[in-house]
């Protein structure tokens, strides 16, 4: 076990409606940026036009794959640009219509990216949307492993901002 003293690393997941992508993100960041150095990693999610409900069958497809997110809302984004809201220091939109919108003024100016992944949410019948929905996750899982396995703590916003879009590219 390292001794390495490293900065948390806030991290939020924006989607339109935060009831999918975004919440698996969520989880996923959390779960996989604290497995070697715990507490490296602090991870949330929120939404433009937030549901109000997170899609179930997200929940579903954490709990299969070991990481249950109990504590899972779908909340809005101006939570995170409110006065007291944790510092963020990146934020990834996971959906079209989050990356085209008018954004709030984060404090602190965090790296963005955004990192489309289709919408599985809608997808029918229900067989075809859980595997919509761990495509999404598989999809995710290997960005988010490929960027916490940078050097995170020792690159510049300009560094991390194309080493995330490369990321992406390379999972196309």
């Amino acid at each position: 076990m390292s001794n390495k003293v490293f900065k948390v690393l806030n991290v939020l997941v924006l989607c339109t409606g935060n009831s999918a992508r975004s919440i698996l993100g969520e989880a996923l960041f959390n779960h996989l940026g604290n497995l070697e150095t715990p507490g490296r990693v602090r991870a949330f999610s929120a939404g433009s036009q937030p549901s109000g409900k997170v899609n179930p069958v997200a929940l579903e497809t954490l709990e299969q794959h070991g990481i249950p997110l109990p504590e899972a809302r779908s909340k809005s984004w101006d939570e995170f640009a409110a006065p007291g809201a944790p510092p963020i220091d990146f934020i990834f939109t996971v959906c079209a219509g989050a990356a085209g919108e008018a954004c709030p003024i984060w404090p602190g100016h965090p790296t963005t990216a955004h990192w489309g992944i289709p919408d599985p949410a809608h997808v029918e019948p229900m067989a075809a949307r859980r595997e919509a929905f761990e495509a999404a996750y598989r999809q995710l899982e290997r960005r988010i492993k490929d960027f916490l396995a940078l050097p995170l703590e020792t690159m510049s916003a300009d560094q991390i901002k194309a080493a995330a879009k490369r990321i992406h590219e390379a999972a196309q």
